[in-house]
């Protein structure tokens, strides 16, 4: 008598779930003695609050809290979104799994924009290796649809490269 095999309650992560872990584990690794110093900069030139969770929706509309440094009037908090470092808690949401490091860009439950939520929101994108905030809107929607229709592997590893350049040149403007 054949017993039915009872399916695996585990499940291997996709190829991509294990780029986000290694790759934000070798950040935070890389990055942890710059972002507590960014963290106690900031708590000395602006008080208490160093981060901030702004809500937003991920996989599936689930809510959860995308973490970034509370940058405010001063020089420091002005470089560091100058230099979109003030998104960089956000490695913290890739490694608990509500975000990716390359996807759409994080937006509300609410949005009139429902296929975004078919994938995880990402650290960054098409829309910034393109041209960051100079894109218009509708132009930045676009390039979300695309990714969420086309993604795979090679374009991550692609978009992962072309970030570093997109985010220094954003800097120089």
């Amino acid at each position: 008598m054949l017993l039915p095999i009872a399916a695996p309650a585990w499940r291997a992560p996709s190829a991509k779930r294990m780029l986000d872990l290694a790759g934000s584990a070798l950040l935070l690794g890389v990055l942890l003695v710059p972002l507590l110093l960014t963290a106690g900069l900031l708590y000395a030139t602006q008080g208490a609050r160093v981060l901030v969770g702004e809500p937003a929706a991920g996989l599936g509309g689930r809510p959860y809290r995308a973490w970034r440094f509370r940058v405010g009037e001063g020089r420091a908090g002005a470089a560091l979104e100058r230099c979109a470092l003030d998104g960089l808690p956000q490695l913290v949401n890739v490694v608990r799994g509500e975000m990716s490091l390359v996807g759409p860009a994080p937006g509300n439950s609410t949005s009139d924009r429902p296929d975004r939520l078919l994938v995880r929101p990402g650290m960054t994108g098409l829309w910034q290796v393109s041209a960051r905030s100079d894109l218009p809107w509708e132009e930045m929607d676009l390039l979300d649809r695309h990714y969420v229709e086309n993604h795979w592997l090679g374009m991550d590893l692609e978009i992962l490269a072309q970030t570093p350049r997109a985010a220094w040149r954003h800097r120089r403007t």
